[in-house]
């Protein structure tokens, strides 16, 4: 086998052709080197710059793409002279949820609204209402009770300066009862008005000849009418309610009668929890309504 550039050369000849015939001529072995890397840089060339058009192929087709993704069938090919001005390019929509304002349940009602108006006071009145059984207990005293009275001419159930003072500011009713333990009584008369100024004003304008007068009956004789007994004068919402105790044999009351104070302060206490209890009382009804 030749190891030149013609390789091998068989002769043609039949069955007694002759042998091949070897080139004595010795091969150019630097010529061949030089050659052979001459090709193979051709070939790098190739390669290289195949891959530099692919790249710019890929390249451009990546572009087209790019340009149109708004939807258009062909790219733009405007001059960046000619793209839209900062302001027009959309902002960043990105921000915090809508916000809501914090909610909160609403304030309870207050009790005193409804008893300090008689256009919210509106639930049923009577003095057995107001003093509902046959007895009190405040702590461990317990009083019996005796007469129950209402009237709309508040005047004609007062003593001294008070029948004026509810008449100047519109007494509308007028509503007693008795309390009575060991021969000491109290009379409790709560006079009612159409808004709590008015009833302010009254209590106001008392003085201490503004007594109530004193409810007899249910087995408690007649007492402070003509001695002298204790009384107290306060209000709460359109009411204002007036206590007068004393003795029931007619003894005059000394400021050492303790047992006289007690008395005629349980039942003003009394009268001030029934009144704040009919305004809870209402004041409920209309929240869960």
């Amino acid at each position: 086998m030749s190891f030149g550039q013609g390789g091998p050369q068989w002769g043609s000849g039949g069955s007694g052709s002759q042998p091949p015939q070897w080139s004595s001529q010795s091969p150019d072995w630097a010529a061949l080197a030089e050659a052979s890397e001459t090709r193979n840089r051709r070939r790098r060339w190739l390669l290289v710059g195949g891959g530099a058009l692919a790249t710019i192929a890929v390249g451009a087709a990546v572009a087209v793409a790019v340009v149109s993704a708004d939807g258009k069938d062909q790219a733009s090919n405007k001059p960046a002279s000619e793209l839209p001005a900062s302001a027009d390019i959309p902002s960043d929509t990105a921000g915090t949820g809508p916000s809501f304002e914090a909610t909160s349940a609403p304030p309870p009602l207050d009790p005193k609204d409804f008893i300090s108006d008689v256009k919210k006071d509106t639930a049923p009145l009577a003095p057995d209402t107001l003093f509902p059984g046959t007895q009190l207990t405040m702590g461990e005293t317990v009083y019996k009770k005796g007469a129950l009275a209402s009237t709309k001419n508040c005047a004609s159930a007062a003593q001294g300066t008070l029948g004026p003072v509810l008449t100047k500011n519109d007494c509308t009713r007028l509503m007693r009862v008795t309390y009575a333990k060991d021969g000491v009584a109290v009379t409790v008369g709560v006079a009612v008005f159409d808004n709590e100024a008015k009833a302010l004003r009254a209590k106001t304008d008392a003085d201490k000849q503004s007594v109530v007068q004193s409810l007899t009956g249910e087995g408690v004789p007649v007492f402070c009418r003509s001695a002298i007994c204790r009384s107290t004068t306060n209000s709460y919402g359109r009411y204002a309610y007036f206590t007068v105790a004393g003795f029931t044999n007619g003894k005059d009351v000394t400021e050492k009668d303790a047992k006289v104070f007690t008395t005629g302060d349980d039942l003003a206490e009394f009268t001030f929890r029934q009144i704040r209890r009919r305004g809870e009382a209402q004041a409920s009804a209309a929240a869960n309504g």
